[in-house]
């Protein structure tokens, strides 16, 4: 006779509904891109103070070397701001992500930071030129606000599409296709 106790039978592994699935995909991936967000966030923060600085520094400082001159001062804080930003982006806020090649990465970055700063100049320039809004209130409002808020926008889509891509096919779609 064995001393063994009786192994209770295995249970049959239990198959969520197609709901369940999708309710369980749906709060990991808002938890993750909250998570995301809330870094870009602070690295956009860091970013946008240098931008900020920068570009009052060279437009508005008694001996301001771009004085008079707001879009070429927004086009070099942005530049600075830009690489601050890729170093933050990179190494924290999509660290997780796959490096698809630094070349491409930066090329990209870079490029799609181009398209953000041709935002940011069209704010600026249709407020200081095309409106006659030319105070250092003015150039901030429609260049640090409105300009930086809607290329911020843009750069968070682009970054994650493009630039920073998660790695595999599309998990929405892998996770819906699953055997019930």
């Amino acid at each position: 006779m064995s001393s063994r106790a009786p192994q209770p039978a295995a249970e049959a592994p239990q198959r969520s509904s197609p709901f369940a699935r999708v309710a369980t995909f749906v709060r990991d991936k808002v938890g993750h891109l909250l998570h995301e967000l809330a870094k870009f966030g602070v690295v956009g923060g860091v970013a946008f103070v240098v931008d900020v600085v920068v570009f009052n520094l060279l437009l508005f400082h008694t001996s301001g070397v771009l004085h008079g001159k707001p879009v070429t001062a927004k086009a070099v804080s942005t530049v600075v701001a830009t690489i601050v930003s890729y170093i933050g982006n990179r190494f924290w806020t999509f660290r997780h992500r796959e490096s698809s090649g630094s070349a491409r990465e930066y090329v990209l970055f870079f490029l799609l930071n181009g398209v953000g700063l041709l935002i940011t100049e069209a704010c600026l320039a249709f407020s200081h030129y095309v409106l006659g809004l030319q105070s250092q209130l003015a150039d901030n409002v429609s260049a640090n606000l409105v300009g930086v808020g809607l290329a911020t926008l843009f750069r968070f889509w682009a970054y994650r599409r493009w630039v920073f891509p998660e790695a595999g096919e599309d998990a929405l779609s892998a996770e819906l296709h699953q055997p019930v």
